[in-house]
């Protein structure tokens, strides 16, 4: 076995001598004897850290891995700072978990350590949507909560997600302050996972049905549904929490011909069917699209394993069924939506939209056409449920989007949902079948009036320590020496978000930026064009968003004015690497 980093090994050491089960002890003298100095490495470098989706890491033994202990100290520390921050109160919690492998056992640990705390815990008796757990936080007065998911990662991932009294989840400066008490717990003596059931107490379908009718009463176009009710909707839950929620909301709306896609309705963490359990990959929406096609659907939506992000398939011009992005989707729901709320006369000055800084900017053009504010956020829901929060009372939310296909129409929850942002597809398909329009058509429509908007996401995995460590290098280097090009096109403006300042490369002006530091930094061009990078918060990668734009004269132009899109974005990867 090559030398391990002592400081490591020690870590290790502490786990084979600590007061911690059997089987945990059996699992780090395996890791210790494999040999696998990497993998040892990994497993101990760090502690789990909150990112833009909680804690969140892969399953096993270790301080940098999901399991008992590691849950255990994230549980303890959110207690003691839940009675330092709420002291002489009644302290209550809500826990939910999705169908991730381990999931109900995570969950009961988190119930158990939460209660021999002294803390009163709502938990779901089966698994949930993510939205609906910050939901019931909200309509149960709680201080705080916990879903067990790993959202869209693979298989062998679980997860964490803290929310604060509001129903968002947990940001700055609760986050931080948070992981101090998790790391100054020096041992697992000092985590209580000894259950008083007293105080825990089951949450049942009567959650459910309130969750379901504050969705439906969402709808702005009760009578378009009515018109269009055997609308062919094919629907995959992706093996995880929608399978039966999203179901019963469409039907409630009046949707009377909803398709399963019944391979994938089976409730697995081990999510049989797909490579990775995400709407945005089209191998995980291969079953749901040869569905469609066999039925001659008319629309074709499919939900993360906890339901918090949708991604759908729509009809093209030729009548082939084609997946959109989280961007396009976005536009489509932002202008039907906004539409219609002018249309019913509720857009009296006040109301505002929100995104996150790396979402199509065609979003900013259609709000500033209708007179609706909008509002950029750092990457993460997290940021936009922040702001509904503060100008909760001040200004009126219209809706809520990230480019990762999370939408939220409706201020019911502080979290992105997907049962509600299926229920507003399928509205808004009706809505337009009704007038013999397609969602295809009317994208093109959206395009034509205010610009071709075209974006691209690359991702570059880098795991492990020396990963983690090459992207701080590459996000150091585009610090010290920004590029002055990309594809041709001149950067003349460079955005950093953790220096918080903009600086305008033609005339060295420098701009405050007016949002919390993050490792993101965004690159300019003359046209219009962004192109950002950010490592991402869950996942060893490093993220490069792409967003490009050009004028679109007519439907027709529409094909080679992508190609000559796509063609800048082929270029700029090439740099990129």
């Amino acid at each position: 076995m090559q030398a391990l980093d002592p400081a490591i090994l020690q870590r290790a050491n502490t786990w084979l001598q600590g007061n911690y089960d059997s089987e945990t002890k059996a699992g780090v003298q395996a890791l210790l004897d494999s040999g696998d100095t990497e993998a040892i490495t990994d497993a101990f470098y760090r502690d789990l850290e909150f990112g833009t989706g909680g804690l969140r890491g892969i399953m096993g033994v270790g301080t940098n891995r999901v399991n008992k202990y590691t849950l255990g100290a994230a549980t303890q520390g959110l207690s003691n700072y839940l009675r330092k921050q709420f002291p002489g109160e009644k302290i209550q919690v809500a826990i939910a978990h999705d169908c991730r492998n381990n999931a109900i056992p995570f969950a009961q640990i988190v119930a158990d350590v939460f209660s021999a705390n002294g803390i009163y815990v709502h938990f779901f008796d089966g698994l949930r949507p993510t939205p609906e757990l910050s939901f019931a936080i909200r309509q149960l007065g709680c201080q705080s909560g916990v879903m067990l998911t790993a959202s869209h990662n693979p298989r062998e991932y679980s997860g964490y997600k803290a929310y604060w009294n509001d129903g968002g989840q947990i940001i700055a400066p609760h986050d931080k302050n948070i992981i101090t008490e998790v790391l100054a717990i020096q041992s697992v003596d000092q985590i209580n996972f000894t259950a008083n059931p007293a105080l825990i107490q089951k949450i049942g379908p009567e959650m459910d049905q309130l969750f379901i009718d504050t969705v439906c009463a969402v709808s702005l176009q009760p009578e378009a549904i009515r018109q269009q009710h055997d609308l062919k909707i094919v629907y995959s839950p992706i093996h995880g929490t929608g399978v039966d929620i999203v179901p019963r909301t469409l039907r409630q709306l009046g949707f009377s011909n909803v398709s399963l896609v019944e391979a994938q309705c089976v409730v697995d963490g081990n999510f049989p069917t797909v490579i990775y359990p995400n709407p945005e990959e089209h191998e995980a929406m291969t079953l749901a699209l040869a569905q469609a096609q066999a039925i001659d659907a008319d629309l074709v939506m499919a939900t993360d394993p906890d339901a918090d992000r949708v991604g759908i398939a729509i009809k093209d011009d030729r009548g082939e069924f084609i997946l959109l992005n989280g961007n396009q989707t976005g536009t489509l729901l932002f202008h039907y939506v906004l539409n219609q709320w002018e249309a019913l006369g509720k857009i009296k000055g006040n109301e505002y939209i929100v995104k996150t800084v790396v979402t199509t900017y065609l979003i900013d053009k259609i709000a500033e056409h209708k007179g609706v504010a909008c509002y950029n956020t750092l990457t993460g829901f997290k940021f936009i449920g922040a702001l509904m929060t503060e100008l909760q009372g001040k200004q009126t939310y219209i809706a809520g989007c990230e480019e990762s296909y999370g939408y939220l129409v409706g201020d019911h929850v502080r979290d992105k949902d997907a049962v509600v942002g299926c229920s507003m597809i399928a509205e808004m398909c009706a809505f337009y079948k009704n007038q013999n329009k397609s969602l295809y058509e009317v994208l093109l429509e959206v395009y034509q009036q205010y610009g071709l908007y075209r974006e691209v996401l690359l991702s570059f995995t880098k795991a492990g320590k020396r990963g983690a460590e090459e992207i701080q290098e590459l996000m150091s280097g585009y610090r010290a020496n920004p590029p002055q090009q990309l594809a041709g096109m001149p950067i003349v403006r460079v955005k950093d978000y953790q220096l918080q300042q903009e600086k305008d490369l033609r005339t060295g002006a420098i701009y405050p930026i007016d949002l919390p530091k993050s490792n993101v930094m965004q690159f300019i061009t003359a046209d219009g064009g962004i192109i950002s990078a950010r490592p991402s918060g869950t996942e060893p990668k490093i993220k490069y968003y792409i967003s490009l734009n050009t004028p679109l004269p007519s439907a027709a132009a529409y094909p080679q004015k992508v190609a000559e899109l796509e063609a800048l974005f082929a270029q700029i990867k090439q740099e990129l690497i």
